[in-house]
């Protein structure tokens, strides 16, 4: 890991662990992109700019040397930061007005620093340590300027950026755009690879080629959203999950945002993104600062599978909470799908009676646990014990759970308020809506405003006072819609655009206060299932709830498309009842616990109806994953096939290749099946290795390049599991 200034050619090389990251300040002052890819020598790279086909350009600004020099307008120049104005027309990372009411900026070197560790980014999640370029920008008519932030890492094949703007002027700036960086891209043949999706249908892969002009994904939810994930891949031509480059980008962030990539007609690509500038103004006083979010850019030349053991790496050490990330997460039964709404105190013992001697040790109290709530109508913000259905109030349940030797979780939905509630009925405008104007309902409930600093507090007291005043293990933090009027009440007019930035940085703040307060208990992230699926999310909750789809099925489809960025141990996965309370299908418990073990699994069902075959199963399955855990924790995930195949697998090998778990799946059973063949991944090919299942001991090499047969059994959606053994 290091990072070099090159002084005569003013060119800057950043070095990750297999990576190399390569810029120049170019004759004009301008930052300019040269390269990212595999690690190179330090050579000067000056030979690849080219200008391509020529077309009139605007000069920069003051320089009438069109003709006299190669390249001679901000247009023509692979961007570390695009600016607006001086004659670049792509897409720009900032816009600002000025007090004088015209947009331009001018973002040229002002010099850098080289920290030996990344500075923590103010009021937001981001990846810690590492090695870091400060750049510095600063337009010399204004004074606005600009912090580039790079952090390389010796231990992941990403680096890491972000910007911090600065207002260096008397007056107060409105940032129109404020992105968290720009790169400039070598072509344009490229496939845009994205995550969309829906609720119980989330992160499903969308590959289409990039076309000239502007290509964008975004959210204007004020949440990262189901719909499309925050993250935005480039792929060269005809990559496969191995094989061919590809550069991902990744925000970390949990509010409405964009990425977007600009093709030139001359075959110039430039990626951007950040903050949604759809209805965002900031107003930037002088001599203040505005920090964006970090974005985590990756590099492969392995194909998808490097790129995602590149993330799956990053975020694992440098990104969710190293107390948890690689410690053996609980293994709980969730009472929601068994019960809803209508538990009493005695079916609770009962689901936790069944479950003593299987291998589950939490128990998990979902909704319907406090004020009057009996439905989705009511109660949301009265964080108090019912004790209508909790005989006794929460102390009763918790401690029969911990007598029967169990750790105790609660369901939360901090965020929400029902208009039939005490806090609604005390503080109707704690919830974010515009005055003399119906509110949206959505699951009959309003979120409430975390812009406010007094409903910040409200919410972090009641959430503490119920961890405070009961021993609970484990917290599953829900958030059941999205914000639709984005007004908060008593703000500034003038700054009623500054509110989806704000309610991440309110989020970020009542995360940080009530999971810094309680650091024994165990936070589960949730959003609807995966509606707020994202990097800012795991520094918080090491784990989150994948999708309310728990379908085994359907589940192969959500967690291949969720471990192309982030790994198995952030993936919440249940084994639920059948028929599937989603989809209607069935499918075996086999089948359902092998797809669920490829995440931090739990149980969903009532497990009170359990028979002694079925608790005698379940032993099995949780001692199984408890043999295989560290490779969800903390091993490399190679994917085997395509998703749309009929048979496929996910390959889990751990870090020294000693070891690995072959996870195959069939999705239609017929009479004359075709014979497949997956060929295994990941092995030390100058290891022998003993394949239980097979009863054989063969090399790496071998099982690379012939592969396995699986025997799957009879019947749609079964699976086949290998195990592999160093000899």
């Amino acid at each position: 890991m290091s990072i070099t200034y090159h002084q005569p050619s003013r060119t800057f090389y950043l070095e990750g662990k297999d990576i190399s990251y390569v810029f120049f300040i170019n004759h004009a002052g301008y930052a300019e992109h040269l390269y990212l890819g595999e690690k190179i020598p330090h050579d000067l790279l000056l030979f690849t700019r080219a200008a391509g086909p020529g077309a009139a350009c605007a000069t920069v600004p003051g320089r009438d040397d069109q003709g006299k020099v190669p390249l001679c307008s901000y247009h023509e120049f692979s961007p570390e930061l695009a600016f607006f104005g001086t004659g670049d027309f792509r897409e720009p990372a900032v816009q600002a007005t000025m007090p004088a009411g015209d947009r331009l900026t001018e973002l040229l070197y002002d010099g850098h620093e080289i920290l030996p560790e990344k500075p923590p980014i103010p009021g937001m999640p981001s990846l810690s340590g590492g090695a870091t370029l400060v750049l510095h920008l600063r337009d010399r008519v204004n004074g606005f300027g600009a912090d580039l932030y790079y952090t390389v890492y010796d231990d992941c094949n990403v680096i890491a950026r972000h910007a911090v703007y600065h207002n260096g002027g008397r007056e107060t700036v409105t940032l129109r755009r404020a992105y968290s960086f720009s790169m400039g891209m070598p072509g344009h043949a490229y496939e845009a690879l994205t995550l969309f999706g829906t609720w119980a249908g989330e992160r499903q892969i969308d590959r289409t080629p990039l076309h000239h002009g502007v290509f964008s994904i975004d959210s204007k939810r004020t949440s990262s959203s189901a719909l499309l994930n925050p993250f935005l891949a480039l792929l060269s031509p005809h990559t496969t999950e191995e094989t061919g480059e590809v550069w991902g980008f990744s925000l970390v962030y949990s509010s409405s945002y964009v990425l977007k990539t600009d093709v030139a007609p001359n075959g110039s690509t430039v990626v951007t993104g950040g903050i949604n500038d759809f209805d965002f103004a900031w107003q930037l006083e002088a001599g203040a600062d505005f920090a964006t979010p970090e974005t985590v850019i990756a590099y492969s030349n392995r194909g998808l599978g490097g790129m995602s053991r590149a993330y799956h790496d990053a975020f694992r050490e440098h990104l969710i909470s190293q107390k948890y990330v690689k410690t053996p997460r609980p293994l709980l039964i969730n009472n929601w799908e068994a019960t809803y709404f209508k538990f009493t105190c005695q079916k609770l013992k009962d689901i936790a009676d069944a479950v003593v001697g299987t291998g589950i040790d939490t128990l998990v109290l979902d909704d319907g646990w406090f004020g009057v709530r009996d439905s989705d109508r009511s109660g949301l913000g009265d964080w108090t014990p019912n004790t209508d259905k909790l005989e006794g109030g929460l102390s009763t349940i918790i401690d029969y759970v911990h007598e029967k030797g169990l750790k105790f979780g609660l369901w939360f939905e901090p965020e929400m308020v029902n208009e039939d509630s005490d806090l609604f009925r005390a503080h109707p405008d704690y919830a974010i809506g515009v005055p003399d104007r119906g509110r949206c309902y959505s699951r009959h409930q309003f979120v409430l405003d975390l812009t406010r600093p007094e409903v910040r507090d409200e919410i972090v007291r009641s959430v503490n006072d119920i961890l405070h005043t009961y021993p609970i293990e484990y917290v599953k933090w829900d958030y059941n819609r999205n914000v639709t009027e984005s007004f908060s009440f008593g703000r500034d007019p003038q700054r009623q655009a500054e509110f989806a930035h704000r309610y991440a940085l309110g989020l970020y703040d009542i995360c940080e206060r009530i999971v810094r307060a309680n650091p024994d208990v165990f936070f589960e992230g949730c959003a609807s299932g995966g509606g707020r699926f994202d990097p800012a999310m795991l520094y918080y909750f090491p784990q989150i709830w994948t999708s309310d789809n728990s379908d085994a099925e359907d589940r192969t489809f959500i967690q291949w498309g969720t471990s192309l960025v982030y790994p198995l141990s952030s993936m919440s996965c249940h084994v639920s009842v059948c028929p599937n309370h989603q989809t209607g299908r069935t499918t075996s418990y086999a089948t359902r616990a092998d797809i669920a073990h490829l995440g931090a699994t739990g149980y969903e069902l009532d497990t009170s109806a359990w028979t002694e075959e079925e608790k005698e199963m379940v032993r099995a399955q949780t001692a199984d994953y408890r043999a295989m855990q560290d490779l969800v924790l903390e091993g490399d995930l190679f994917r085997v096939g395509n998703i749309s195949d009929n048979a496929f697998a996910f390959v889990l090998v751990a870090k020294d290749k000693s070891r690995a778990r072959m996870v195959c799946y069939r999705r239609m059973g017929r009479p004359s099946n075709e014979i497949i063949r997956l060929k295994m991944a990941g092995l030390d090919p100058t290891k022998q290795y003993y394949v239980k299942e097979l009863g054989l001991i063969l090399g790496g090499r071998t099982l690379h390049n012939v592969g396995i047969v699986p025997k799957f059994p009879k019947g749609d959606f079964s699976t086949a599991v290998y195990t592999f053994e160093e000899k």
